[in-house]
């Protein structure tokens, strides 16, 4: 039996791929994700702590919102003590009224990539001159704010059709993050040339492992301390993995969690000769080099 495969990436198994280095000589990337995330009041798709009442859901809203208002600004203390340079993953809506915290991450040396719109809004389903237009808007806000356009993109909900990467490299996207099937960066074939698929988590991830699976801030921190651990270690013999957290500012920036976070922040952001501690954006970059 044959099943169906997307068809845009060579099968080569891990053992098989050549040794691959970072800057450096290190042998493992690690980057730290946070999404800001801007939602409509009332409508539209939504992540919810407890189960929603109807519209307009006060509480999952008000929840969602405290990560703009509140937890960003938490976060972005803990990436400058611990020395982490982060990658800014933005709803190019949140320029609207958020604008200043976007402001402080870049200011912080912060890699500002593409999330789409709004995550009150998906791609799933959409023709593709719908599509097309909901890329290049948020790109172009994003540009139009930064002085210069994002180089990588996360779909909101991670959703695509079957154009997707067609669309981002026709953008002028090099990088994708949806694509979560690796620990290495990987080709995506397109209609006008390679798009680079980054590894990204789903389970190292706070808003599925806290929220979706109800794991405490704790189990967590915990998780991050032994992927890097262990990834480092597999490293010593596969040279050119990439380690991913995704935070959200909702979920991570809350008090109680900060305190399970921050020693696990540091404790991968050691300054190791076989680690490079870097954004996504500085992977994909080198990739595209080396490739």
């Amino acid at each position: 039996m044959t099943l169906r495969h997307p068809g845009r990436f060579a099968e080569v198994p891990l053992p098989e791929r050549p040794a691959r280095f970072w800057p450096g000589g290190a042998r493992l990337a690690v980057y730290v994700a946070l999404n800001l995330e801007a939602y409509p009041f009332g409508e539209g798709l939504s992540e919810d702590i407890v189960p929603g009442s109807g519209q307009p859901d006060v509480l999952n809203w008000s929840w969602r919102e405290y990560g703009n208002r509140v937890g960003g600004w938490r976060l972005l203390e803990e990436f400058r003590a611990a020395g982490i340079p982060p990658s800014l993953l933005v709803n190019s809506a949140i320029y609207g009224r958020h604008a200043p915290l976007v402001a402080a991450y870049r200011a912080a040396g912060a890699a500002i990539v593409a999330h789409g719109r709004t995550n009150g809004e998906s791609q799933a389903g959409l023709d593709e001159a719908a599509e097309r237009a909901l890329i290049r808007t948020a790109r172009t806000e994003i540009a139009a704010a930064e002085g210069k356009p994002p180089i990588g993109w996360l779909g909101p909900w991670i959703a695509e059709t079957e154009r997707t990467p067609d669309l981002l490299a026709e953008a002028g996207f090099a990088y994708t993050l949806d694509w979560c099937f690796d620990d290495m960066p990987v080709a995506l074939s397109t209609r006008t040339g390679p798009l680079v698929a980054v590894p990204y988590p789903q389970e190292l991830n706070d808003s599925n492992a806290i929220v979706a699976r109800r794991h405490s801030a704790g189990d967590f921190a915990d998780m991050m301390v032994a992927q890097y651990d262990e990834m480092r270690a597999q490293a010593e013999n596969t040279p050119g993995l990439v380690m991913g957290v995704a935070l959200h500012a909702y979920v991570a920036g809350q008090p109680f969690r900060l305190r399970a976070l921050r020693p696990a922040l540091r404790h991968i952001a050691q300054a190791v000769g076989d680690v490079w501690c870097t954004t996504s954006d500085a992977i994909a970059e080198h990739w595209l080099r080396t490739i």
